[in-house]
């Protein structure tokens, strides 16, 4: 039986996130704070806790800024190892640039998705020794009631024994509410189907839903694991408030403040974030915000609905229309 800490953590967080300006300017969008600290962060907390200390970080756009902010992963209990990728052209191309860094069967999650599960446990489990008697590949699924959330990722279709028989980028039409989430776990079989996967006419991209297909059809059972409670993107600014205001209510807080936080006499705070060196110039009512670090806040009265960060003030009113 596999064991979690026989398997390889791999995060892919290479991509530019150009829909997340003005952030991405600065940081990549997979060190961006949820809570108070990075959503890769989160990620490899998940990671070990399951068991897994040896993980594969796959960095792009600013990675030495990932490098600088994750280390060697020592404070974490964790070995990380970093590898380049040059070009983003999808999953599967960055699966394809990887093979030669990855030696046994291997957690890979998107670094870009902030995940909320139950019992991970569960895909280990399901995971055979590589043999045609055993799953060689465990989808993280969801049942998901918003058709245009399944339309935006990919459907998965099962049998009742659970092996999955069909996967469909971007249905026009799901057939099914259960959606694929970007947290995948694969024996070392499945570079075999990642390197013949074509580019696709759709995004002209390596899709790892062909590559999943594709190692179907090859005859090796895939298995579906429903252990995503939520799946949240960080695909736009709002997104970002968003996902720390849904992480305080998730963790039963008010509030988080970081340290070396100067306050005047007065400041309240209240559903919000303020990071580690923030500065308040004057007294001020903090709701539904956001204050990355070394931000100096200026504005008196009230910060309600934005984010705000040392060059720039993002308005997320539109949150709560």
């Amino acid at each position: 039986m596999t064991r979690a800490s026989d398997l390889l953590g791999v995060i892919l967080a290479a991509g530019k996130g150009t829909r997340m300006l003005p952030f991405s300017e600065r940081l990549p969008k997979p060190i961006l704070p949820i809570g108070g600290k990075p959503l890769l962060l989160h990620q490899i907390e998940a990671l070990a806790e399951l068991g897994i200390r040896d993980i594969l970080v796959v960095i792009g756009h600013l990675g030495y800024e990932i490098v600088r902010e994750l280390g060697d992963g020592s404070d974490h209990d964790v070995r990380i190892q970093y590898v380049e990728q040059e070009e983003t052209l999808g999953i599967a191309h960055a699966l394809g640039q990887l093979e030669r860094h990855v030696d046994r069967p291997f957690f890979l999650l998107l670094g870009d998705i902030f995940f909320e599960t139950e019992d991970l446990g569960d895909m280990v489990r399901r995971l055979g020794k590589g043999d045609r008697d055993g799953a060689a590949g465990v989808l993280a699924v969801k049942r998901e009631s918003d058709a245009e959330k399944i339309r935006r990722n990919f459907v998965v279709h099962v049998e009742s024994d659970g092996a999955v028989t069909r996967v469909i980028e971007k249905p026009r039409r799901p057939r099914t509410n259960l959606k694929g989430c970007g947290l995948y776990l694969f024996d070392l079989a499945f570079f075999d189907a990642v390197r013949r996967t074509p580019r696709t006419a759709m995004r002209d991209e390596y899709e790892i839903t062909d590559s999943i297909q594709i190692f179907i059809d090859d005859g090796w059972r895939v298995e579906a694991a429903e252990v995503v409670k939520n799946d949240l993107n960080l695909s736009f600014p709002s997104d970002l408030l968003s996902l720390n205001l849904h992480y305080l209510e998730s963790q039963g807080l008010d509030h988080i403040v970081g340290k070396n936080v100067q306050m005047p006499d007065g400041t309240s705070i209240h559903n919000a974030v303020v990071m580690d060196d923030v500065v308040f110039e004057h007294s001020v009512r903090v709701e539904r915000a956001l204050i990355l670090p070394g931000t100096r806040v200026s504005r008196a009265g009230k910060v309600d609905r934005m984010i705000l960060t040392p060059t720039h003030e993002v308005p997320c009113a539109s949150l709560f229309a």
